[in-house]
């Protein structure tokens, strides 16, 4: 059982406590679903400084597959972070060396010797997934909070697993997004809600999940586990409620320590 996450990372420096964590959403995903047992890889790039050899050593340290990591000339990207009250409040985004980062057919190749391949809103790679869906292999895309952003235009036809985030519960109006959402390609579309669990919609019923209880620490790479436990459930052929108990209970784990792993 092997995933493929392709796309962004990001060192999240943390300013108030004087710390930085490797992570970034689909090394996050990828981290994660090593952590339930699965393999997975990653793919993209990190630049020339201390940072990018940090976050290709923290990576593989977790036994994820680094093999198609691409160092180029230039800085890691970065996010600065201040953690209030035990929820992740982002300043600045410093891109970095990935806004240089392209597949290649090669990649491309690697991808698709995967059983799954996920990627989110700032992999860069929203132009590329159509050639890894005509292969016959699924693709899962987070949104973030921004389902409407061009890159999710891009992606959406060829994706198989949709993900994104609200603050708004889970009301009408999110329902209805869901079904415009679902009614463009994807085969799945899961909605997490935070302590309000997630909703799933599979083109015929809504499934709502809930959250296991847990001590918050630090919310940074929730989501991240939530969508790692869900797909492996995917790939593990269960229904899509237990799909979500499985996300949720991977996202308990991570909220009770600092940085995303």
């Amino acid at each position: 059982m092997r995933l493929a996450a392709v796309g962004d990372n990001c060192m999240d420096v943390y300013e108030n406590l004087g710390k930085a964590y490797p992570g970034g959403n689909p090394v996050n995903v990828a981290v994660y679903f090593v952590r339930l047992g699965g393999q997975a890889s990653y793919t993209g790039a990190v630049g020339t400084d201390s940072y990018g050899k940090l976050m290709v050593d923290s990576i593989r340290g977790k036994g994820v597959d680094t093999s198609h990591v691409k160092v180029l000339e230039g800085g890691t990207a970065i996010t600065h972070v201040e953690l209030v009250d035990g929820e992740r409040v982002f300043g600045e985004y410093e891109e970095g060396v990935l806004s240089q980062f392209r597949l290649t057919e090669e990649d491309i190749d690697f991808l698709c010797g995967h059983d799954l391949v996920v990627t989110g809103l700032w992999g860069m790679v929203e132009h590329d997934l159509w050639k890894i869906k005509t292969r016959g292999v699924p693709v899962a895309f987070d949104c973030a909070t921004r389902p409407e952003d061009p890159a999710v235009d891009a992606a959406i036809a060829s994706v198989d697993y949709l993900f994104y985030a609200s603050d708004d519960g889970d009301t009408s109006e999110l329902r209805e997004q869901m079904k415009k959402m679902h009614a463009r390609g994807p085969k799945v579309v899961v909605v997490t809600l935070g302590e309000d669990g997630s909703v799933a919609f599979d083109g015929r019923d809504f499934t709502v999940g809930g959250i296991v209880p847990c001590r918050v620490v630090d919310t940074m790479g929730a989501g991240d586990s939530y969508i790692a436990g869900f797909l492996r459930g995917i790939l593990q052929k269960k229904p899509i409620g237990e799909c979500m108990r499985m996300g949720a209970a991977n996202s308990s784990v991570t909220l009770e320590y600092h940085g995303a792993w």
